[in-house]
């Protein structure tokens, strides 16, 4: 099994757009009520759709892992987007910067190496 695609709610979708743009995904889908992107790395798609407000984000947090993290929250801040927090080094061996999209979802920007699928603390290490 592998991962196919997130797609996540948008209420301005315009504006979700430009926002998942500016993260460096790579438009291949537009309609009047949902967008789709590649991902820089990978072969994983990330979708918006058009949801009214009364759809509020949920919790889910939305991870891109960037080995260039510090360059990237860099680059975004120098475009005019607000990170809520980082980066900054976490207890969990991860470098992280966090923000939200146009409709409110998190999102968290990362760097974890090796950490990410096999930190210290990792059951049945390989």
């Amino acid at each position: 099994m592998r991962l196919n695609q997130v797609t996540v709610p948008a209420h301005d979708l315009p504006a979700s757009i430009g926002f998942y743009k500016a993260l460096g995904l790579k438009q291949i889908v537009d309609s009047p009520h949902y967008a789709r992107f590649e991902v820089p790395e990978g072969e994983a798609t990330f979708s918006l759709h058009l949801a009214d407000e009364s759809q509020p984000a949920g919790d889910t947090v939305i991870y891109f892992e960037c080995a260039d993290l510090d360059d990237v929250c860099a680059g975004l801040q120098d475009a005019g987007i607000t990170l809520d927090s980082g980066p900054e080094d976490q207890s969990w061996l991860w470098r992280e910067a966090r923000l939200k999209d146009p409709a409110g979802n998190e999102v968290c920007l990362y760097f974890a190496g090796e950490n990410r699928l096999n930190p210290p603390w990792r059951i049945n290490p390989e």
